[in-house]
């Protein structure tokens, strides 16, 4: 599926040049999971001494790798650890034979790679309802180890596309007592998002040693401020994994209350939320949603992610129309108070409503002109707290009927 389809005019210039994670080894290959010739399977290896911690979907449906790696996620152990994701095949409402298939991948990397099988971790994405050829994974496992590289993780980000039109990759460096210490993740995502956790599938990698618990906690807290604010079409996927390694190769100790590493890794991992909406299927347009004065941060999030969601404001964004009765309309659905007559909307820096009536000075050509953009900011103010939330989406084009009418041929 991945190359089916043009890229995405929001795509960034180039993939970009991600630093090497000492620790951290990469391999890719071919393995006609579903498609042929085309790279399906990823494999990462990580050093003796790693640490992970991850979140997935609350999804009831979530696959038998999602479960797998929710079972195993919270060991710890000297070993190092292993990453196996294929792309074509999603391995979700599959009953007994996901699961066989789940552990026939994760035992089989497991005796190759030399590693307790509790230390494979392993992830699928793709077609819902159908068998994982688990075999024609297992059988290029040997190859894969052969291959393995800390210079490959571009090739890993291609290797785990479905529908997205370009790879996603951002890295950020942190100097911590002296020392550089690296982040560098990757991202597959471009339908079925909303995500419930953290996002589609994302593996972010850094040479810090980082205790198990506190890794986790950055992690869960950030997902919260970056993939849990990202929606292109309103549905949780069955097999959202987030997986981060800390591979401890720099030699340098990040406690809980490091800053500065973690607005370094709030970076990457915003960074990797955005590039998922501006590849969200059929997009034109990418969209920060801002709302402010609710009574509490959570009714703002109501609001955005219902503004955010709304087929009615996606389809007049992707028309260029400065439709804002269709801005109040989403927040009048959404569930979270508010008050009609306290209401603003900005598009971009043109107040358009001003108090719960149309803006005296807003002229239509004004809000048009911003709606041209590629970019856009909608902003909403409720006048009712000290509330705020910020989400991004993007536009709904008949691209994206396009791209889900045909998924499966």
């Amino acid at each position: 599926m991945a190359g089916k389809y043009p890229v995405s005019p929001l795509a960034p210039a180039a993939f970009p040049a991600l630093p090497v994670i000492r620790g951290a080894s990469f391999a890719t290959v071919a393995a006609g999971v579903r498609y042929a010739g085309r790279t399906d399977v990823m494999l990462a290896r990580l050093a003796p001494g790693t640490t992970m911690a991850g979140v997935f979907t609350k999804s009831s449906t979530r696959s038998a790798p999602v479960l797998d790696c929710q079972a195993k996620i919270g060991g710890d152990g000297d070993a190092g650890a292993a990453i196996v994701v294929n792309s074509g095949n999603a391995n979700a409402f599959t009953g007994r034979n996901g699961i066989e298939a789940t552990r026939a991948v994760t035992s089989a990397a497991a005796a190759v790679l030399g590693l307790p099988e509790d230390r494979v971790f392993s992830s699928s994405t793709g077609v819902i309802g159908e068998k994982l050829p688990a075999e024609r994974i297992t059988a290029k496992l040997g190859d894969l180890a052969a291959v393995l590289d800390e210079g490959k993780i571009e090739e890993a980000a291609k290797a785990i596309m479905t529908t997205d039109t370009f790879p996603k990759g951002a890295s950020a460096e942190v100097m911590i007592d002296g020392q550089v210490v690296r982040i560098a993740g990757i991202a597959k995502g471009s339908g079925m998002i909303a995500p419930d956790m953290a996002t589609m599938l994302v593996y972010i990698f850094t040479d810090a040693a980082v205790e198990r618990p506190v890794l986790q906690d950055m992690v869960s807290t950030l997902s919260d401020l970056t993939f849990n604010c990202i929606t292109v079409d309103s549905d949780t996927s069955t097999s959202d994994t987030l997986l981060m390694a800390a591979t401890g190769a720099s030699g340098v100790r990040v406690t809980e209350g490091n800053t500065a590493f973690i607005e370094a890794l709030r970076g990457v991992m915003l960074d990797l939320a955005h590039q998922v909406v501006k590849d969200g299927e059929g997009a034109t347009k990418f969209v920060e949603i801002h709302v402010s004065g609710a009574p509490s941060d959570a009714d703002a999030r109501t609001h955005a992610m219902a503004i955010a969601n709304s087929p009615l404001v996606k389809t007049a964004i992707a028309g260029e129309d400065p439709n804002w009765g269709r801005i109040v309309m989403a927040i009048g659905k959404s569930g979270a108070p508010a008050d009609r007559d306290l209401i603003s909307i900005w598009f971009g820096d043109v107040l358009v409503a001003d108090k719960g009536w149309a803006s005296a000075d807003y002229k239509e050509a004004d809000g048009a002109a911003h709606m041209k953009g590629q970019e856009l900011s909608i902003k909403v103010d409720l006048g009712m707290g000290g509330g705020a939330a910020t989400v991004w989406t993007c536009d709904l084009t008949h691209g994206y009927i396009d791209i889900n009418a045909d998924y499966r041929s």
